[in-house]
């Protein structure tokens, strides 16, 4: 039976209403996923759930490794990372400082006065703290495991209630430019067991100590040659113990460098800290000590035979025959800060790091960077080549690897930074150390600063013209300079510019200063704190201006891992052009280089004979590691 015309136009009208409204359906589906097919894209709608777990899942992948599809969500709202996802956050986050509303020990209170160069009696809230999606000026901080553990350089499993500041330094510094390599974290993790096996209390040091001899006085009297032990060979774990000379930035650098070499020859690192250095350092290790136990024979040098002495009898370490075949003793004391005629000068040789292989107890006593001879030693070139493929990065994996303040020092670093330094755009650091005080007037010195922060557009000049000619301006950035000196002059000098004129940039700056002790103090504690406050502080800027040749400014830089302007060290009521120049690298600088070859021949500067290392910017003996070429 044939169809009317009525129903054929009906039929015509439903279909031609019909196709448009299944195109459009289509399309939209297409337009949800515009790399997916239509009906793949539509399937994955659907799935709604599904669809947010594999987003979920292929950005865990890049933060949280080895994370599972099972529990990859609940991981991420644990950590506070779902929260703000933009594309800069993912992108840029890890360059900027937390923002989160983390909370800190004691942070209401403060145990610091700070000068302050801002138009306001009350100190900056914590404000910036709070993560807040409304504020255009905050940022999200996506915190991940490599984050906290720094890329790997810190082990997992401490008490983070003994040591905040191991868990939570990654939230007040900007990532790393330098990540640690596999090579370092593996030789790092085998210390770590080494010094488990062998630290204090164990049964290994224990069966140690007893087959060592320190020869008595009355024998070091009455013969007049070195003793040795033949049990020493049969030991199954050697020592290095630091013993500290100098202020806290000359002991900070030679523990590091005193470490690395225990790490470079297999010993287990001991450390002599008397009570001025109590409380300053968290434990570097698990489940051992690094501090030398106080019955230990080892805390006296009185009847230890010098390094120095035992070279004597073979020349000076000149003749490789007799040092190879000179019995050495037990225990030995060595100062690795060369002179001219020091026969000491050989310690970056092989022929005499083998013969230090015979002594069980090495005694350190350095205030030097000597890490630069570690490098000119042959034997010790595949380790150090492969653990720091970025020579002028070691100090800086090393110092953050072993010192994490203690709690109470990290609780006045933290109030600190949140009451002063937070809201900065841009935090600068003038670390001023004045070697010559009688000599040498403040003002002499605050001009030098001047100049090199004026040149160098580190700060903004003062309008001199118009008082009032940025009262309109809308550059609001505020910049944070931390002066850490032991004199107020110079923070206080710096305030008063700031607050009575403005600047011709319209940027606003604040001057805050920790402390200021007026003199350097020995053999106290609370100073020591202090000096480690103010270095970590400085450490947390994003510009430096440092004094030369002072290891206080090699601390915080190294921390840092930047370069930083090095101010010429004035000793007298003058001037100097310039005023500062730009450091090689962040390493510390090796002041007392080696001056001889290992075949007795001087040699005037080993900085031409080795890749990576140049002579020191601030010191024209001393040379310090770089990276890349120098012009």
């Amino acid at each position: 039976m044939g169809l009317s015309s009525e129903k054929v136009e009906k039929y015509l009208l439903v279909f031609f209403i019909a196709i448009p409204l299944v195109f459009i359906t289509v399309t939209s589906m297409y337009k949800i996923s515009n790399n997916l097919p239509p009906f793949e894209g539509f399937h994955k709608v659907l799935l709604g759930g599904k669809y947010h777990q594999n987003v979920t899942d292929e950005f865990l992948s890049k933060v949280v490794p080895n994370a599972t599809n099972n529990n990859s969500l609940g991981l991420l709202e644990g950590r506070g990372i779902v929260q703000n996802m933009t594309h800069q956050n993912l992108g840029e986050g890890r360059e900027e400082k937390n923002n989160t509303g983390e909370v800190h020990q004691g942070k209401t209170q403060n145990n610091y006065t700070a000068s302050q160069g801002i138009a306001t009696d009350e100190a900056p809230t914590n404000e910036s703290k709070n993560l807040s999606t409304n504020d255009s000026n905050s940022t999200t901080h996506i915190e991940n495991h490599d984050d906290k553990f720094l890329d790997g350089l810190l082990a997992s499993g401490f008490d983070e209630s003994r040591c905040l500041s191991r868990y939570q330094s990654h939230l007040y510094r900007k990532a790393s430019p330098y990540k640690p390599s596999p090579y370092l974290i593996s030789k790092l993790r085998n210390y770590e067991q080494l010094h488990k096996k062998c630290g204090p209390n164990t049964r290994s040091y224990n069966r140690t100590m007893t087959k060592i001899i320190i020869p008595s006085s009355s024998k070091t009297h009455h013969h007049n040659h070195h003793h040795y032990n033949d049990n020493v060979a049969a030991t199954t774990c050697k020592y290095v113990v630091w013993s500290p000379a100098n202020g806290l930035g000359n002991r900070m650098i030679s523990i590091a460098a005193t470490f690395l070499y225990a790490v470079l020859t297999e010993r287990v690192l001991l450390v002599r800290f008397g009570p001025d250095m109590h409380g300053l350092f968290c434990e570097p290790f698990q489940e051992s000590t690094w501090i030398l136990p106080k019955n230990s024979p080892f805390w006296r040098n009185e009847n230890v035979e010098t390094y120095q002495s035992v070279l004597a009898k073979v020349d000076k370490g000149r003749n490789l025959t007799l040092l190879g075949q000179l019995s050495l003793p037990s225990v030995m004391f060595m100062n690795p800060q060369h002179r001219s005629d020091d026969p000491q000068s050989f310690f970056h040789c092989d022929h005499h790091q083998e013969a230090l292989k015979k002594v069980a107890v090495l005694i350190v006593e350095s205030d030097q960077y000597f890490v630069p001879s570690l490098f000119m030693t042959p034997s010790f070139s595949f380790d150090l080549n492969n653990m720091f493929p970025e020579k002028d990065a070691v100090f800086h994996h090393v110092g953050r690897y072993l010192f994490h303040p203690s709690n109470e020092a990290w609780g006045q670093i933290t109030r600190f930074y949140d009451a002063y330094l937070a809201k900065a755009d841009e935090r600068i650091g003038f670390q001023v150390r004045v070697f010559k005080p009688s000599s040498t007037p403040h003002q002499a010195i605050m001009n030098l600063l001047l100049s090199c922060a004026i040149e160098n557009k580190i700060l903004p000049k003062i309008d001199t013209r118009n008082s009032a000619s940025n009262a309109k301006n809308t550059n609001h950035t505020l910049k944070a300079v931390l002066v850490a000196s032991l004199y107020p002059e110079y923070a206080e000098n710096l305030r008063t510019m700031y607050l009575r004129g403005a600047t011709i940039t319209g940027e606003v700056i604040g001057v805050y200063q920790p402390s200021h002790e007026q003199e350097q103090k020995f053999n106290d504690n609370v100073h020591n704190i202090k000096a480690l406050v103010d270095m970590y502080l400085l450490s947390l800027c994003d510009v430096l201006v440092t004094t030369s040749l002072s290891t206080f400014g090699y601390v915080a830089h190294g921390f840092r891992g930047l370069k930083p302007w090095l101010l010429y060290r004035l000793t007298s009521n003058g001037t100097h052009f310039p005023a500062c120049v730009r450091d090689l690298s962040p390493e510390p600088c090796f002041h007392f280089a080696p001056q001889h070859q290992c075949n007795g021949k001087l040699k005037q500067h080993f900085s031409t004979s080795f890749p990576h290392m140049f002579q020191c910017k601030d010191y024209y003996r001393g040379v310090k590691l770089v990276d890349g070429v120098v012009d």
